[in-house]
């Protein structure tokens, strides 16, 4: 393998910085009608239930769906415009996909599939050793498909796609079928992908926690249709009100920096404002950094009406009651704490119990390990 001394180069630049799409799909029991300017910073998370046009919609922009109509421009860069006739194949588009099974060439090594990449890209920005050192395939080289675990042949599909040069990567649930640790291994290796390459991504899945990690903002579908879009803390939060047919477990999604990594008794210390802290076990991965993305279920904070003292809880925020939403039984709180909305889900008997009211002031409790991330 020939090493070049060209520095591993960014990918992508501000000539593609918005992809427009504005199409429509019909099948005989599925419609997807999408008209929608998605900019193109950092990594962008599609997230629905099953048959809501995710995947259908990652085909579309790849080129690999071709009864549509409407128009898709990534860039200054007609991919599709029906009307004038004009469409774009896959192979032209300069975008990578990268699927739920790697689809690799199980008759060649690992090196051969990336050199099969190398080959076939015509810019040849990056360096196939820088590569092969990002997605930590040093000592896979020499070794066959049905060698590798399932993380190692997503690491390989991953590494082929980048070395393609694609102005966007979409990625279509490619952690779907494995283990927790290989997961978040390849999290972190495609936040560092992206932040190394400002390569854009479009990245489809099912996990909330998953996206809540990695992604800027979020794009929600549902039947085909947009339902929301916008940053990703947000949407997750608009999603917490749709009650029993929810898309997920209400939360509140937070994004802090990190004010001390270990207190001496094994907590993170994270800076909700000048005032008040929030605490989560510490992991030696949050050492280094500076700001961290967590999540606190609903259904793990509690209420108290007084400040807590003598508990074994370490969380206390002091906050304000802004919005009261009933669904059966069940009471949805929104609290506001420092300019930080918190959801909170309690039975209707303790909220007629405390006589919760909106505007009310309120202790909001939880446990350290109710403060929760999924890559750590």
């Amino acid at each position: 393998m020939k090493i070049s001394d060209t520095r591993l180069n960014k990918v992508s630049d501000d000539e593609c910085s918005q992809l427009n799409i504005d199409i429509s799909i019909n099948y005989q029991q599925f419609e997807l009608a999408i008209n929608l300017p998605i900019p193109l910073k950092g990594i962008t998370g599609i997230f629905g239930h099953s048959a809501s046009g995710k995947s259908t919609l990652l085909r579309a922009i790849a080129g690999l769906e071709k009864n549509l109509l409407g128009e898709i421009i990534l860039g200054d860069t007609n991919l599709v415009n029906t009307e004038q006739g004009n469409y774009l194949k896959p192979e032209v588009r300069q975008i990578g996909l990268v699927f739920q099974n790697s689809r690799l060439f199980e008759h060649l090594s690992v090196l051969g599939n990336l050199e099969y990449a190398v080959k076939r890209c015509k810019t040849k920005k990056l360096v196939l050793s820088e590569v092969i050192e990002l997605t930590e395939l040093t000592t896979l080289l020499e070794h066959r498909v049905h060698q590798l675990s399932g993380g190692q042949q997503q690491r390989v599909a991953l590494a082929r796609a980048i070395l393609a040069e694609p102005k966007l990567l979409l990625l279509d649930e490619p952690l779907s079928a494995l283990d927790q640790h290989s997961k978040t291994q390849l999290l972190k290796m495609m936040l560092k992908i992206q932040k190394k390459l400002n390569l854009p991504m479009l990245y489809v899945s099912h996990s909330l926690d998953e996206l809540q990690q990695v992604c800027d903002t979020l794009l929600v579908l549902s039947q085909g249709k947009v339902v929301n879009f916008g940053s990703i803390h947000q949407v997750i939060h608009q999603l917490n009100n749709f009650g029993e047919n929810t898309l997920i477990h209400q939360q509140t999604s937070l994004s802090l920096p990190i004010k001390q990594f270990n207190n001496g008794h094994g907590l993170t210390v994270l800076a909700l404002n000048a005032q008040q802290d929030i605490y989560l076990t510490s992991d030696k991965t949050f050492e280094n950094q500076t700001q961290l993305r967590c999540f606190i279920l609903a259904s793990d904070i509690s209420i108290s009406l007084t400040e807590p003292s003598n508990s074994s809880i370490v969380n206390h925020l002091f906050g304000s009651i802004k919005q009261i939403s009933y669904t059966e039984n069940k009471v949805l709180l929104i609290i506001n704490c420092a300019s930080q909305e918190f959801f909170v889900t309690i039975s209707a008997f303790s909220q007629q119990k405390l006589s919760l009211t909106s505007r009310q002031q309120v202790y909001l409790q939880f446990k350290a390990s109710a403060v929760r991330t999924f890559i750590h």
